[in-house]
Formats: C-alpha cells, structure tokens, sequence
C-alpha cells in the first residue's frame, strides 16, 4: 500500500484499413480497469498536446500510470502540426473545444470523438460544408474531465443532440465505459447517440474496401439530417 508508479505506456492506435492485428491498442480494456483515478487514459491529437501530457506526466507531484493511445497515420498528417508557441507555452488539455468559428446559437448537435476521427469529421464537415454541427475532442478519457467538457457543450445551448463518434466497432473503446459520464454532464434534454463501426467480434475488418465503407456510412451517421436513434440498439 502507498507505492506510488509513474509507468507511462505509449500504445500504437488508430484505424487505418489495415486488418484486426493492426488497428486497436485495446482502449475498452484500460477503460475497464479505470477506477477511484488509479490511472490516466489518452488520446492526444497534436504534437503539443503529446509533448505536454508527457511533460505532465514528470512533472506532477504524484505519480500514476499513464496510458496513451498513440497516434498512427497522425505522425504524418497534414492537419496534425502544432506551432512552437504550442509547444513552448499552454498545457495539456483534456478537452479540446471548437476551433471554427461556427455560430454557437445556431448549432443544433455536437460531435463528441477522441483520436484521429476528429481530422476525418473536420473534413468532411468542411467539404460538405456543415455549419450547425461543432465537433469537440476528449482528450482524456479517464479520469473524465466533467466540469471542462460540460463547460464545452454548454457553449452550444441550442444543440439538441450530443452524438459519440469513433471508429471503433460500438462493442469496443470508449462507448460503453463513458456514455453514463456523458449523458450525466449533457442537459437533460439533449439526446445522446452513437455514430461509429457496429458491434463486431474483430477489433477490425481485414479488407480495406470493407474499412472504407464502414468509415463513410460512421461520418454519414455522425452528420446525418435525423439521428436513426438515441443510443443505437444491439440486436447481434
């Protein structure tokens, strides 16, 4: 008892069409273990946002295990830069918030995502030219940061829909551990809704024709005009 232990782990995640083997850290599994704050669970998104949660990691006065959920094809995406006043000044921070200025008063859903399916929302938000949806990025999973993200979705007090998006098969990450902290910080008359890769056995499909469907159809259902549910049933 009292041991403390600053074991930082750095897991490679990310969906990228390339098979089961290759795609899943197995984030449900830490999120399964994660209780009364014995350990941090992450996914940052930004060169800064990586160099300050590791900076975070020596530099606090207590020490707990450190799980990170490592980006992949982010090391060399376009979109995944951060300036040197990023890294230079700021700190980690759990929640990322709109970046776009988008009209909060007219915004009627809010995009919920961790990891590098907030770059293909970005995306696709932009190329169809959506301006009544704000996308905003967890970057800490656990222990959850409830007062940032509710401060975060509350910018948008007209948005009727909180909507959970990852790329994950709905089975695995982090739906099932943090959808009761979600629907607990959102407004009791927001719905909450799952956009993602149904439930599945395998981390992932093995054909990359198949992962590109599935990627298409979760960003179709993550902007959909009409949620096809509040939280989609299993029936399989």
């Amino acid at each position: 008892m009292g041991r403390v232990c600053g074991l930082t782990l750095l897991l490679p995640h990310g969906y990228e069409g390339q098979g089961p083997e290759h795609s899943s850290a197995r984030p449900e599994r830490y999120l399964q273990l994660c209780a009364e704050h014995n350990m941090q669970v992450c996914v940052p998104t930004t060169p800064a946002q990586i160099f300050h949660l590791l900076r975070r990691q020596m530099v606090r006065d207590f020490r707990k295990p450190l799980i990170v959920m490592s980006p992949k094809s982010l090391l060399r995406h376009k979109q995944a830069v951060s300036t040197l006043k990023d890294l230079a000044e700021g700190h980690f921070h759990t929640v990322i918030g709109e970046c776009d200025p988008l009209d909060a008063a007219g915004v009627r859903r809010v995009i919920v995502c961790s990891g590098k399916v907030y770059y293909d929302l970005a995306a696709y938000r932009r190329d169809n030219r959506v301006g009544d949806i704000a996308i905003v990025r967890l970057e800490q999973q656990y222990p959850f940061p409830h007062a940032t993200f509710t401060a975060e979705v509350g910018k948008f007090p007209n948005a009727r829909e909180v909507v959970w998006c990852q790329e994950e098969p709905q089975n695995q990450s982090a739906w099932y551990r943090l959808r009761a902290y979600m629907r607990a910080d959102i407004a009791d008359n927001q719905v909450l809704a799952y956009a993602g890769r149904p439930i599945s056995a395998s981390p992932a499909v093995g054909y990359a024709s198949k992962h590109l469907e599935q990627q298409k159809q979760l960003l179709e259902d993550a902007f959909a005009a009409e949620l096809r549910s509040g939280e989609m049933v299993i029936t399989h």
